[in-house]
């Protein structure tokens, strides 16, 4: 087990050095590619880049300090409105299905009636 972590830990540092190295280049290189162009902004340093890259994490990606999984909690709502459909949809009648489904199509424009196959 020991020597399994041997090989790990560097290829890890190893890899996340250079996600860091290809996102900051990445970064620098949209940048002055594209704005300085269009708008006359100033070319930015690789250390510039790194700074917009952290800084957009935390102002749109959070530091990390969450407390969970955000797809696995929009996972679990998802899947109880489901659920709660599921179980309206159960205790329906058939005439309030029809009402239902009428509605939906009213709604969202889905009128068989009114679709482009209907004939005039």
């Amino acid at each position: 087990m020991r020597g399994k972590w041997l090989f790990i830990v560097p290829l890890a540092i190893v890899g996340m050095a250079l996600f860091v190295t290809i996102g900051g280049y990445g970064v620098m290189w949209l940048w002055n590619r594209i704005l300085p162009p269009l708008f006359g902004w100033h070319v930015i340093t690789f250390g510039q880049a790194l700074g917009l890259l952290v800084l957009c994490r935390v102002l749109f990606g959070g530091l990390g300090l969450h407390g969970g999984n955000r797809s696995a909690l929009r996972r679990n709502m998802a899947d109880r409105v489901a659920d709660r459909f599921v179980d309206r949809w159960e205790h329906m009648s058939p005439e309030e299905r029809e009402r239902f489904r009428q509605r939906i199509r009213e709604r969202f424009g889905l009128d068989p009636t009114s679709g482009p196959t209907a004939t005039a």
